[in-house]
């Protein structure tokens, strides 16, 4: 059975009022995107395209195999006088699929499922979270010409390295757009400006300190309907006070400065926000926001509503940490192959954190950050190594049992901090040398 039909049979354990996958993964959503791209091949290979983007995707999902293994493994070739396809053809084959096939699949399917999903609001409101992060590059000539190397005062990184940035719906954690580039050219910043047209109407974004830039924070509220942003304030930031609703609620007005009117087009001279602050155990926190009806949104739920920002960061753990398995450097030599390694790897995240969703509104009064990324993807992944042998008759019984095991997901409520923050030794693999030992000897 190959991987798609596999993937195609998931939709059995989902409640009735959700769509079925065959909807959202069937062939001719991969052939659109192919012919869109401009992939299509008349002549019939033994690695189709259409295969490559499911092989592409399973890279990310059987992150112990090699492409060659995977190929064969998933069935993802046609019949022919070998049982194994040769790497050279496989490397071929995704050099002929191109990253515009992967980048167009993630869009589709992430409108689709996103749209399908009865995610949390908040005062009608979809709440989402920017971040970025660095992927690491094999080290090629060609990497590093692409995307460069971070460097400090100490040494330049071993290896190129792609910077992403990307925006998630926090209760889902379905990462909703993406923008990369090299670390050596473009700031997370920039990066973030290209995700303002893709962002949803009637939305919240919780931004980081790091993403403070108000040419950035009031394009985004521009741009659209409500579409409003939350940031913590920058340490020292000057501000006029336009008006004080309490103590810890004002009306502020901003000013930007001459750079920032010229950078971004269209700039305003001064943002008009709102400045809400709350003492947290010996800290003054202080939050800006673009949501200036005080009415409309409480200033109670302001400042706990940010701790969601950090839904973005347990996202980036799942990535790299469970699903690819702590393997940090990609595997593509190429530059077109890292950014489709990268949209493949996308597609494989939501389409295992759809599953979790729509695991977690089986259940009653459960919300899908409150399943196990962990503990659901090693045993999903594990589904899909038994569905690809298995017989099409005892299929829906391992469906069954899919959703019978997602209670067993469940986190259970998240203890309070009882011990204060410290940044701790990284732990060693080898015993350190130490001069005075050898002295001594």
């Amino acid at each position: 059975m190959f991987l798609s039909q596999a993937l195609d049979q998931l939709q059995e354990f989902t409640p009735d009022d959700f769509s079925k996958l065959p909807d959202l993964l069937e062939p001719e959503l991969i052939e659109q995107c192919l012919e869109n791209a401009g992939v299509t091949t008349v002549r019939k290979r033994r690695l189709p395209m259409d295969f490559m983007v499911w092989a592409v995707v399973g890279m990310a999902l059987f992150r112990d195999m090699s492409m060659r293994q995977l190929v064969s493994h998933l069935d993802l070739m046609l019949p022919g006088n070998r049982p194994y396809v040769a790497p050279s053809a496989v490397v071929q084959a995704r050099q002929r699929l191109g990253s515009d096939v992967m980048k167009r699949m993630f869009e589709l399917t992430n409108a689709l499922w996103f749209e399908k999903l009865p995610t949390s609001h908040w005062h009608n409101l979809s709440v989402l979270a920017v971040d970025g992060t660095v992927w690491r590059t094999p080290d090629t000539l060609e990497n590093s010409v692409a995307y460069g190397r971070t460097a400090n005062l100490h040494k330049e990184s071993d290896y190129p390295q792609i910077r992403m940035v990307n925006q998630m719906e926090v209760s889902s954690h379905l990462v909703t757009a993406t923008a990369f580039g090299s670390v050596a050219e473009v700031g997370e910043v920039d990066l973030a400006s290209q995700l303002i047209e893709q962002t949803p109407d009637y939305s919240l974004t919780l931004f980081d300190k790091g993403f403070y830039a108000l040419g950035l924070l009031d394009k985004w509220h521009r741009t659209g309907k409500e579409r409003h942003w939350l940031i913590p304030l920058k340490k020292g930031a000057q501000y006029s006070v336009i008006k004080s609703v309490s103590r810890t609620d004002k009306l502020v007005e901003i000013q930007l400065s001459p750079q920032a009117r010229k950078k971004w087009e269209g700039a305003s001279v001064t943002v008009t926000a709102r400045l809400v602050s709350k003492k947290i155990g010996n800290k003054n926190v202080e939050i800006l926001t673009s949501m200036t009806d005080t009415l409309r949104y409480p200033e109670g739920d302001i400042v706990d509503l940010y701790t969601y920002r950090w839904e973005i960061e347990q996202a980036y753990r799942e990535m790299k940490q469970y699903m690819l398995k702590n393997e940090l450097t990609l595997r593509s030599k190429r530059p077109d192959l890292v950014e489709q390694e990268l949209w493949g790897m996308l597609i494989a995240y939501n389409l295992l954190r759809y599953m979790m969703a729509q695991m977690a509104y089986s259940l009653k009064h459960v919300e899908p950050n409150q399943i196990s990324f962990k503990q659901a993807s090693h045993y999903l992944v594990g589904q899909l190594h038994i569905l690809v042998n298995i017989s099409p008759g005892k299929i829906s019984k391992v469906m069954e049992q899919m959703l019978e095991m997602a209670s067993a997901f469940v986190l259970p409520e998240r203890r309070e901090r009882h011990y204060p923050r410290a940044i701790k030794k990284r732990p060693q693999r080898y015993p350190m040398w130490s001069p005075s030992k050898t002295a001594r000897r």
